[in-house]
Parts: structure tokens; C-alpha cells; sequence
């Protein structure tokens, strides 16, 4: 299995009036996972579909490994794909349903589960081919359908929400499992979800996409620790988020909540600059702690809501003006009602600049 370089140009699609995707350029390296995440109707799903062939972008163009492949149809292109719903055969055996792929392009049955058994061994399913689909839990039919994908030795691997029908506790082993298996096969893989989690867990790099537009493309580091906008800080994470004062001193501002002022250093994305509009800081949970009440240069105020989160609690803090600040801290003896202060415990501080200033 061959994994191939794709790309994306300038795509865009229109449905009437409404753009869905706009001008969305976008690059997977051979043998790159890349999660392609948003909320409901960003454009992620289009996106996916055009690159499966499904819809034809209104311009620009999806070239695998420099080849144009924009008007080629979904069946020609040799891609693998996951479905939401996985799509599996329930009258099917887990072998058969591997092999169905293999069937349409005329491979014959011995050879062709020759192959399904192979793919299944590689997803961890070894000697479960003459199973039901029924037999299966959730995340065993993840697997069947990874290796049905896999069966045709696609250079690109599409998925669509892959872990959306999986229970929490499932889901977090299947995230580990799934990112192992693709990098094993050494498959080029784009997947779109809507949900972080999924995506900081397996990708190798992130792309933001809302209203059709692409936001920012990077690591989960990146984007955690250098949001390049305000809806890549809103939307990337949590974080309380808060307009602050710049100084003259280079990459130093300051922020006042009440009346106690404090400074500190922040850092931009990559090639972001100051470009004199208003500015607001990133203020990360874990970039937080809480402290004494009249601790000195503490922002003061009560904890409203306490999260237990294992080794450590997540607690919201009413701050003076009515900021709501989430500190993610390993003290747990702080109860809801409580007084007490906050302060920034780690520098630098992710800036944007502020859209609507």
C-alpha cells in the first residue's frame, strides 16, 4: 500500500446562495493523518465529499500526488472510506463484508478473501471473519469497517465522524487503536469531526473550518498554544477569552479585572503580527491556579461550579464585573461558595486579535 500526497486549491462549492466551502486550499502529506474539524454546517462534510468525489467543487482543483483528479469519479479514484454509520452488511458474514470492495473490481473470491483475512488481522481482528456483523460490539465494527476500507490498499483513507456511534469509554481506547493502525499501514487518512477530542487523540494535524472558510492548519500544540484567530481560540479548547491592554514593551500586555491590573507576556501565532487593533488574551484552564484570597496581585472571586476530574478539579471562578474565569487546578479541598483568588500561572499567553473590535 502506497500512501499518496493530496491536495486541495482553491475549492469552492455553492448550493444557490449559500457558499459552503470557500476557497478552502488545504495539503496531506503521503502518509499524513489530518482532521478536518468544525461545527454543524462549517463545510467539513463538503469538503469530504468533494474530495471522495461525491460533489464537484464550483472551482479549484484535488490533485493526488500532482495528478488532477477534480472530475474523476468517486469509484476511479481508489479511495477508502468509513462511513458515520459504518454501512456494514448485517446479512453478511465479517469476511464477505471486507471483501465487498474486492468483489467490484472483479478480484476473484479465493484471492479476494485472501485479502479480507489479511485486513482483518491487521485491525486486530484476526480469525473473526466467519462472525455475524451482529456478533460485534461497537468498536469491533469500527474495525470491520477499517478493514473493509483498507482491503482495496487505497492512498488515501477518508472518514467521516468514525467514532461518533461509540460509547465514551469505547471511544477513548478505539481513538489510541485507530491512530496505531493507520500510521501502521502507513495510509494517508482525512477525517472530519466535530468533536477535539477525536481529533487531538489521532491526528497529526488539524484543520479549522467554519462557514466554509479555513481557519488554521497545525499541530493540536498549534492550535492550543497559537490560536492564529478568535473563532480558532473559541472554538479550539477551553478558555476564558478577554479584551487586555497593550504596553510599549514588546509582546508584554496587561490585564484589569476589578481593580487589580496584571501584566505578562504573550506570544502570536506564527506570523501574526500587531497590527494596532484591539487585542484579547487566551486565558487556558491549565495556564491558571487558584491561590489564597489576599495573595498579592490576585484576581478575587467565588467559586461557582467545582468539576472533579481526576488527579486534578476544574472549578469556575465569578471574578469581579462578573468575568467567569475556569481554572483547572490539583487542589481539591476548594468547594463551591468559597473565596478565592486566581492567578497566571503560566506564560507566555496565547493573543488574537479581537474580530468585532
Amino acid at each position: 500500500m502506497s500512501a499518496g500526497a493530496l491536495a486541495l486549491k482553491g475549492i469552492t462549492r455553492r448550493f444557490g446562495g449559500h457558499t459552503a466551502v470557500d476557497n478552502v486550499s488545504l495539503e496531506i502529506a503521503a502518509g499524513e493523518l489530518l482532521a478536518l474539524i468544525g461545527a454543524s454546517g462549517s463545510g467539513k462534510t463538503t469538503t469530504l465529499r468533494i474530495v471522495a468525489g461525491y460533489e464537484v467543487p464550483d472551482s479549484g482543483t484535488v490533485t493526488l500526488d500532482g495528478r488532477d483528479i477534480t472530475d474523476v469519479p468517486p469509484q476511479n479514484r481508489g479511495f477508502g472510506m468509513v462511513f458515520q454509520h459504518y454501512a456494514l452488511f448485517p446479512h453478511m458474514p465479517v469476511e464477505e463484508n471486507v471483501a465487498f470492495g474486492l468483489e467490484a473490481r472483479g478480484v476473484p473470491k479465493a484471492k479476494r478473501l485472501e485479502r479480507a483475512r489479511s485486513a482483518l488481522e491487521s485491525v486486530g481482528l484476526g480469525g473473526a471473519g466467519h462472525r455475524g456483523i451482529q456478533s460485534l460490539s461497537g468498536g469491533e465494527q469500527q474495525r470491520v469497517a477499517l478493514a473493509r476500507a483498507l482491503v482495496i490498499e487505497p492512498q488515501v483513507l477518508l472518514l467521516d465522524e468514525p467514532l461518533s456511534n461509540l460509547d465514551p469509554t469505547l471511544r477513548q481506547t478505539t481513538r489510541d487503536e485507530l491512530r496505531a493502525m493507520l500510521h501502521r499501514v502507513g495510509v494517508s487518512a482525512l477525517f472530519v469531526t466535530h468533536d477535539q477530542e477525536d481529533a487531538f487523540a489521532i491526528a497529526d494535524r488539524i484543520a479549522v473550518i467554519r462557514k466554509g472558510k479555513l481557519l488554521q492548519v497545525g499541530t493540536p500544540e498549534d492550535l492550543y498554544s497559537h490560536p492564529a484567530s478568535l473563532g480558532v481560540a473559541s472554538f479550539i479548547g477551553r478558555a476564558t477569552i478577554l479584551p487586555a491592554e497593550s504596553l510599549p514593551v514588546e509582546d508584554r500586555m496587561a490585564l484589569t479585572i476589578g481593580d487589580v491590573r496584571r501584566e505578562f507576556t504573550v506570544t502570536r501565532a506564527p506570523g501574526a503580527s500587531s497590527t494596532g487593533r484591539a487585542m484579547k488574551v487566551v486565558l487556558r484552564p491549565d495556564a491558571l491556579e487558584l491561590v489564597s484570597p489576599d495573595s498579592s496581585g490576585a484576581w478575587t472571586g467565588e467559586v461557582i461550579t467545582r468539576r472533579f476530574a481526576g488527579a486534578n478539579a476544574v472549578y469556575r471562578v465569578r471574578l469581579a464585573g462578573d468575568v467567569m474565569m475556569e481554572v483547572e487546578s490539583t487542589k481539591m479541598d476548594v468547594r463551591e461558595g468559597d473565596r478565592i483568588g486566581v492567578v497566571i500561572s503560566r506564560e507566555p499567553v496565547p493573543v488574537v486579535e479581537d474580530n468585532d473590535a
